[in-house]
């Protein structure tokens, strides 16, 4: 997602100094909402300036704003950005009547901003202005090292594109790197980006406004001045003789062909120290590279491959991917805390028991089978699926520890059965499927057999009060086979009375309803 949130306490918007209103500047009075003036002047030397909004309703100002600068020929440059940090508005929002806004700037000049604001479907546009607005050209270091009140002007190369709704990407120079969030098309407009053609390895000028977004310098919604093709291009890739569009080696390795088109002096490629390992040039020609992947005995693997050519003492680049199947583990929850920390994929199944409440992403989880309970660390695939506390889960990943306590990272988590909570009473009319779990609550009514090791399997019976339940079968938990099956009440030392919560399927045998192949999920003992 591009946007980022006004905090409303520190709202910051772009303003710019003005030094005198003309006839042009009288209020703009719309029927819903109205203000005293439309453009607002701050002094180059700071300060605050007031105007009146009057709303028949409740009213809001937009999240992004527009700002215009003017480059060194004096035209106007156009970007957009959410939340400059040089500039604050006394307040984001109210109510009907009338309210004082403050508009406040520290002493700086060359800015300016429009400002929207809203009530009752109708907007109003307050224009703010400080002082004379010009672009500055700069290298990647004066970007970094400079005001963030500026726009800059700066000449790059693309070295990685995170994003190609927006243009969020990587600009770089000889000085440093600096990250470009958001580009605009050739009509100033946002959310364009691929219409442009910008690759990895093309030189590109832009200009933009310098933000500071939680340490990382940032040029907003940059305009592209000039693009300046790389000199070296990867036309198409192919593996065991047949094009593809992005390269995924099996399990047992094999080769991946760059077709490449330079017009530079000479081609080198440069595989990531980290790779080097497993992949390696196995062959050249004037137009083509090839690569040899090793056969991999770990989990997936991938790497970014750059080639490289010189023309004038300027290096031009351009990149391709690497993918390789890795070997897979069918596990347990106890073979894999038992194992290495290493590459190796492994795939659990099992009950998600809790939310690991310290993930402020909220993708991380606690899974358990019959054999234990292990972290699942930020898990790509369980926040969109909706998952949630009591499902069935596959998860598949790497084992991995922080600070010595084993969790499963890098991985991915899909659904296998949503697990639905009901009472006993619900659970007695629902249709027999065994395809459909789930979870019960009641107290033990009976166990069967007067020995906990003769009732091997855990079949008792639970009660709500009112109605009561036969469960077939109960055990430590998903999954679990033979002789892994036995003793759980017995082990555990449940008696009648004992409050269980149990999860399973509803099929009935002659007449007698039933849940079968119960997990238990959780217990509690009289009196506890």
């Amino acid at each position: 997602m591009k946007l980022r949130y006004f905090i409303p306490s520190l709202l910051a918007v772009v303003a710019s100094v003005f030094t005198g209103c003309s006839e042009d500047y009288d209020p703009t009075y719309l029927d819903q909402i109205q203000v005293s003036q439309s453009y607002v002047a701050l002094n180059t030397n700071g300060g605050s300036t007031n105007i009146t909004l009057t709303a028949k309703g409740a009213w809001q100002f937009e999240k992004v704003i527009k700002v215009t600068t003017k480059d060194a020929e004096g035209k106007d440059v156009v970007s957009y950005v959410e939340t400059p940090a040089w500039l604050q508005v006394s307040q984001l929002s109210g109510n009907a009547g009338e309210t004082t806004l403050t508009f406040s700037a520290e002493a700086g000049e060359g800015r300016n901003c429009e400002l929207k604001v809203s009530c009752n479907g109708q907007t109003q546009i307050i224009n703010i202005i400080q002082g004379v607005a010009t672009v500055s050209t700069a290298t990647c270091a004066e970007v970094i090292a400079g005001p963030e009140s500026k726009t800059y002007r700066v000449t790059g190369v693309v070295t990685k594109i995170a994003n190609t709704t927006y243009g969020n990407w990587y600009l770089k120079d000889a000085t440093g790197e600096v990250y470009i969030y958001g580009t605009l098309d050739k009509k100033g407009a946002e959310k364009n980006f691929l219409s442009l053609g910008i690759e990895v390895g093309d030189e590109v000028t832009v200009e933009g406004p310098k933000q500071l977004y939680n340490g990382t310098v940032e040029l907003v919604n940059v305009t592209v001045v000039n693009i300046n093709k790389s000199l070296i291009k990867v036309d198409s890739l192919s593996v065991a003789g047949e094009k593809v569009a992005a390269v995924a080696l099996p399990l047992e390795g094999g080769e991946v062909t760059a077709h490449v088109t330079c017009k530079g002096d000479g081609i080198n490629a440069e595989i990531p120290q980290d790779a080097k390992d497993w992949l390696f040039i196995s062959a050249v020609t004037s137009n083509t590279i090839t690569f040899r992947a090793l056969p991999n005995t770990a989990g997936d693997r991938s790497t970014t491959v750059t080639l490289k050519t010189y023309k004038d003492g300027r290096e031009y680049t351009s990149q391709f991917a690497v993918a390789q199947a890795g070997a897979i583990i069918d596990a347990t929850v106890a073979e894999f805390l038992a194992a290495e920390v290493g590459d190796t994929q492994y795939r659990l199944e099992g009950v998600v028991t809790a939310v690991y409440d310290r993930d402020n992403q909220g993708k991380s989880f606690y899974i358990k089978d019959y054999t234990g309970e292990t972290l699942v660390y930020r898990a790509e695939g369980f926040l969109d699926s909706g998952i949630k506390v009591g499902d069935v889960v596959t998860v598949l990943g790497k084992r991995g520890a922080y600070k010595d306590s084993p969790q499963m990272v890098n991985g991915s988590c899909v659904l296998k059965h949503a697990v639905k909570a009901v009472t006993i009473a619900e659970f007695l009319t629902m249709p027999d499927d065994k395809n459909v779990y789930y979870m019960v609550t009641g107290k033990i009514s009976s166990l069967l057999g007067s020995n906990g090791k003769e009732n091997d399997y855990g079949n008792l019976y639970i009660t709500d009060g009112t109605n009561e339940l036969y469960v077939y079968g109960t055990y430590a938990g998903w999954n679990a086979q033979g002789d892994d099956r036995k003793f759980f009440i017995a082990d555990n030392g449940l008696k009648v009375g004992d409050e269980i919560t149990i999860i399973g399927y509803k099929d009935t045998y002659k007449e007698l309803v039933e849940l079968c192949q119960g997990v238990c999920f959780s217990f509690k003992k009289a009196g506890e």
